[in-house]
């Protein structure tokens, strides 16, 4: 399958940014609701009539104030955010017409503030208390943030080279190029947060430290590697988070011309994509139908527009290889029986159906691993991962955590990790004496359940499962 596509055009963001123009023409299409769904339906509670008012006013900066007040990291969200889902699935408009185009406003918006080198926000004056906080992906970032605008001299501790976690090493360029993820961090440091990178957090011991010296601190651990497969020949598979990786890194994938992607999540979507876009003739294998897919169906419509060819039903059982080169993908077809765990059906081997996907590149991505440091820092968990209260408290005094590492239920996103972070400020700020920023103690619902999203998309709530 040839790629068309001139090099330099691969992989850049695939939506380019409004002129000043577009924006206004857009920012005056907004209805401005009273009770605006998209605002409760964004779990950050970004006032949205608010800034696209303002963009429409001529007011850019304003808006960027607006959106950064309660989503420090709306650069990142306004590009990778799934508006679908969110805001713009609960836009009024999307009932009859295309909805607001809002997260490339709030992109407009951000970019704009960034490009003219203001900073959006001074820290409070020294409360003489300290927290430290560990993993620099978005709950870690927001909670620094939000910590540091109280007042708290904060250390931000990141156990890789770069900031940013997974908006920096995780996140396909297409959707959110690495200098942006970087520019946030950046952006903290601005705010008087010391990031210390280079520096792992592994034992019980280390965490008891880092209470002795500090008033409390935060984990924001993310999640752990890719599963493994258990078949034969498993070391010559790439793992998908690795590939996206070296791309975002510009540094060789390992990709040759013809791969095979396992699952059928996001980041599955995001590792074909990659392939896809270097030239690879790409397919992606999954156990279960499209029904029972856990990436977004419009990741699904993209991964098609792109190229990107599906084969439901199917299980991998062996990797094929010669002198250390994959010559193929053994998989079974599959058959869906009774429902499993997880609500969906479970898929069934179709004894004799054996077949072979020649190939020279295989691909992993089925999700992540829970956080395993959890357990050697003795936290209590809840089924696999970090047990929270409703104020972002662990088990363990003085510590609290947020991000994927406590998503036990619902969907591991930047924007509820973004929101986490602003809950456990809010809850560490009344702990320490300041006056935080009040937050909305519940996040909203989702908005699939909303009449509004029922009425633009003709459909019943669809429930969001863990990859696999």
């Amino acid at each position: 399958m040839e790629d068309a596509r001139p090099p330099q055009f691969s992989f850049q963001e695939l939506l380019p940014p409004m002129t000043p123009h577009e924006a206004s023409v857009e920012a005056n299409r907004c209805l401005y609701c009273y009770d605006a769904p998209c605002l409760h339906a964004c779990p950050t509670h970004i006032d949205i009539p608010t800034f696209i008012r303002k963009i429409a006013t001529g007011n850019v900066s304003g808006a960027a104030h607006t959106i950064l007040d309660a989503n420090f990291l709306g650069g990142t969200c306004a590009r990778v955010c799934p508006v679908q889902e969110l805001c713009e699935g609960a836009c009024v408009y999307g009932a009859h017409d295309k909805p607001i185009q809002i997260g490339r406003l709030q992109r407009f918006a951000t970019d704009h503030l960034h490009a003219r080198g203001e900073a959006p926000f001074t820290p409070a004056p020294p409360t003489g208390r300290r927290v430290a906080v560990v993993g620099s992906g978005p709950a870690g970032l927001s909670a620094s943030a939000e910590l540091a605008k109280q007042g708290h001299a904060v250390t931000l501790y990141e156990k890789r080279e770069l900031g940013g976690g997974l908006s920096t090493y995780g996140i396909i360029v297409l959707r959110e190029p690495v200098e942006v993820a970087l520019r946030e961090v950046e952006a903290v440091r601005e705010l008087g947060v010391q990031v210390v990178t280079g520096h792992e957090l592994t034992s019980r011991a280390e965490l008891d430290g880092l209470l002795a010296s500090h008033d409390a601190v935060v984990l924001g651990l993310g999640l752990g590697a890719v599963p493994a497969l258990g078949i034969p020949g498993e070391a010559h598979i790439l793992s998908g988070l690795d590939v996206i990786e070296a791309s975002k890194l510009e540094r060789p994938t390992g990709v040759g011309a013809r791969a095979v992607v396992i699952g059928a999540g996001n980041t599955a979507i995001d590792a074909a994509t990659i392939a896809r876009r270097a030239g690879a003739d790409t397919l992606m294998v999954y156990r279960r139908t499209e029904r029972e897919m856990t990436a977004y169906h419009h990741e699904y419509l993209f991964a098609l527009s792109e190229g990107i060819g599906f084969s439901f039903l199917t299980q991998p059982v062996e990797v094929l290889h010669e002198h250390g080169q994959v010559t193929g993908l053994r998989c079974v077809r599959m058959g869906l029986g009774a429902p499993d765990a997880s609500g969906r059906a479970r898929p069934e081997p179709v004894p004799g159906s054996d077949f072979v996907i020649p190939c020279d590149t295989v691909i992993s991505a089925i999700g992540q691993e829970k956080p395993a440091l959890a357990v050697t820092l003795g936290l209590d968990l809840d089924h696999g991962y970090i047990r929270v209260d409703d104020q972002m408290r662990t088990s363990l005094p003085r510590v609290y955590a947020g991000g994927d590492c406590v998503r036990a239920r619902g969907n591991a996103s930047t924007v509820m990790a973004v929101q986490d972070g602003k809950l456990i400020a809010a809850s560490l700020g009344a702990v320490l004496g300041a006056q935080p920023t009040p937050v909305a103690p519940t996040r909203p619902p989702e908005v699939r359940e909303h009449p509004l999203y029922h009425a633009a998309h003709g459909a019943a709530p669809h429930a969001e499962t863990p990859h696999g």
